[in-house]
């Protein structure tokens, strides 16, 4: 058996992992790379392997830096299944289709416009071609083993972050694998907490906060305080978020603040369709939510949902203070690219990032201090005030992927650190090897491991 790091290796972004076994292959998570340009530049290069030779995909969860190039590797010759949980494959549909959508958008716009280097500007891929790859989703239950090579056995058990978040546990006669995915955290006021890792040879783990804690108080009253600031002056807040997991959380977390009187009584504007669509999914799951009934349908009747272009086009003049809430949550693309456009030049206006932002992203640049942004091929200036709320992730920080690691029974042989920008992949290393005295390394992209090692 082999594992071969094929992205999210010295970077935050483009999860995907290659395990062969007795001359088959199977693909761990299909994501997109986003953030810098060295990076997005491997979106339209030749994979790895020859996507034919996949003979089929597990995907830990449906966020695009982990599925989002499944339709591109099925355009170019995967044909097998792929494999995930029914919350993923509720999701999936949603995320991709609407990826393709906006890709074909983008690139419309960007030959209409004439700011694209290529001519014509082309899709990664289309929606159509979403729909297609849609159709080789199997779901898979949680906790139920199932076998998507002869002889490999695999097993999803939660992982919080998100609706359909799992990690995997693959096992051979040879040995076996776990990786955790996206893990969540264990006082997320949404998902419930991971399930105990599962006991593997080698262990492959995120560090998307591998070098950092969450703040121990409660991170409303710092976004309370820029709210009833921005509003005392007659702006507006705009909340860049993910539009599946952050978005709901966020909305959540504003309508407490709303019913403690501790924000004044605006309206609350969700701009993402893609959102809207998984926000209606969090009752089918609701097994694996914190969110209690009366909670669940506060989120479906006191926010305003806004589903036109006309309506989404109203809220960049808007006649007095509100919230709006947006994706994407990187400002990588989607109506908040819009939203900024409109209000960033204007200092009574705020924006509150309340996520990681990868290196190379709109949003990166905007919480470092950036006074222009560069939006539709065009500068626009930064005078907004600009915040970040980083206790609002989604991720486990550096105590709680150690507290999800020390759940193990016995040492790995390996563990693996991934998925973080190299300072917190280190950093996470770092703590491992001290508090366990395990054997902890960084892959580097497209590094090749063997198990059992060679003799």
């Amino acid at each position: 058996m082999s594992l071969r790091f094929l992205g999210a290796a010295g970077t935050v972004t483009g999860s995907r992992y290659l395990v062969q076994y007795r001359e088959r292959r199977l693909l761990v998570d299909c994501g997109l790379f986003q953030g810098l340009k060295q990076l997005r530049l491997r979106n339209w290069a030749p994979f790895p392997v020859p996507p034919g030779t996949i003979d089929a995909v597990v995907l830990t969860h449906a966020h695009l830096d982990h599925s989002g190039y499944l339709p591109r590797l099925v355009e170019e010759g995967f044909r097998g299944v792929v494999h995930v949980t029914p919350g993923t494959g509720d999701l999936l549909p949603i995320l991709l289709r609407d990826a393709g959508r906006l890709q074909e958008e983008d690139a419309r716009y960007a030959n209409r416009h004439g700011f694209s280097k290529h001519s014509p500007a082309l899709p990664l891929y289309t929606e159509a071609q979403a729909m297609r790859a849609l159709e080789r989703v199997r779901p898979r239950p949680f906790d139920r083993v199932f076998e998507p090579l002869p002889g490999l056995m695999a097993k999803f058990s939660h992982a919080g972050h998100i609706v359909g978040a799992a990690s995997l546990h693959l096992a051979t006669e040879a040995g076996s694998i776990t990786f955790s995915g996206d893990l969540g955290r264990t006082d997320d006021p949404v998902m419930r907490p991971p399930a105990c890792a599962e006991q593997a040879d080698l262990i492959v783990v995120e560090s998307t906060y591998g070098n950092r804690r969450h703040a121990t108080a409660p991170t409303d009253g710092e976004l309370a305080e820029v709210i009833s600031r921005t509003a005392a002056r007659g702006g507006t807040t705009l909340i860049p978020a993910f539009a599946v997991g952050r978005a709901q959380a966020v909305l959540h977390a504003l309508l407490r603040l709303k019913a403690a009187g501790r924000i004044p009584d605006l309206p609350i504007y969700l701009n993402s369709p893609m959102a809207i669509q998984a926000g209606r999914l969090l009752e089918p799951h609701a097994d694996e939510l914190r969110l209690s009934e009366p909670e669940r349908r506060d989120l479906a009747e006191k926010v305003r949902y806004i589903r036109t272009e006309e309506e989404s086009r109203a809220l960049n003049a808007p006649a007095f203070p509100s919230i709006i809430v947006a994706a994407s949550g990187m400002a990588t693309g989607g109506r908040v690219l819009h939203h900024l456009k409109a209000l960033a030049p204007h200092p009574e206006h705020a924006i509150v990032f309340v996520g990681h932002q990868a290196a190379g992203t709109r949003g990166a640049s905007l919480v470092a201090g950036a006074d222009a942004v560069r939006l539709h091929g065009q500068w626009v200036p930064v005078r907004a005030q600009v915040c970040a709320i980083e206790g609002m992730s989604s991720h486990a920080d550096q105590a709680q992927l150690l507290d999800w690691l020390s759940t193990l029974q016995r040492r790995p042989a390996h563990v693996f650190v991934t998925h973080g920008e190299p300072e917190s992949s280190d950093a996470l290393r770092q703590a491992i090897e001290e508090r366990f005295g395990w054997s902890a390394s960084v892959p580097e992209h497209l590094d090749t491991v063997a198990w059992p090692p060679a003799l």
